[in-house]
């Protein structure tokens, strides 16, 4: 693992992020510290490199480990999600109150015979009644959870973005149906 330079500033990562412990085993869980400390401290574009560098990463020569972790690990990114949003409910949606969620959809334009999900999909932003424009790419879900802070006039949304339905799975369902 990276070696943390302040070890009082790991430790308040490590509170910080305690409610997710549950989603690794103990060595997973000191890479996603790590990582995690990395992407807050570093400066220049968050890579696994410039984040492991933050850390004082530049001694270890387990980077590969750290790529291994994020493309490889056996972590749920929806367990995730839903401690997330229960964190959110506990810290911004008073006792009583509702629980207010918007929903949008976006097309992150990609391109590549890589990009496993891609769909062709209707652009909203240049299409018009008369005029179609598909694009081809991604379709993105964002779920924001709608809510009024104390100290704020008007109302935030907190974002969580997920992956859509993919064509092929749409097309399944659609024969199965």
């Amino acid at each position: 693992m990276a070696k943390i330079a302040q070890p009082g500033n790991a430790r308040a990562m490590e509170i910080w992020l305690a409610p997710f412990a549950a989603l690794f085993t103990q060595p997973s869980w000191l890479n996603a510290l790590a990582l995690a400390t990395g992407a807050l401290l570093c400066l220049n574009r968050r890579t696994v490199c410039a984040a492991l560098r933050a850390v004082d990463g530049a001694s270890d020569q387990g980077f590969s480990r750290f790529h291994r972790f994020l493309s490889r690990g056996a972590w749920s990114g929806l367990q995730g999600s839903r401690i997330l949003l229960g964190l959110l409910v506990k810290a911004f949606v008073p006792d009583g109150q509702p629980l207010v969620i918007g929903v949008d959809d976006s097309i992150e334009r990609r391109r590549g015979d890589k990009i496993r999900d891609k769909g062709i999909y209707r652009d909203p932003v240049r299409s018009s009644r008369g005029f179609f424009v598909k694009v081809e790419g991604l379709r993105w879900l964002s779920f924001h959870l709608l809510a009024k802070p104390g100290f704020a006039r008007r109302t935030w949304a907190k974002l969580a973005k997920v992956p859509s339905a993919t064509p092929k799975e749409c097309q399944m369902r659609a024969c199965h149906s």
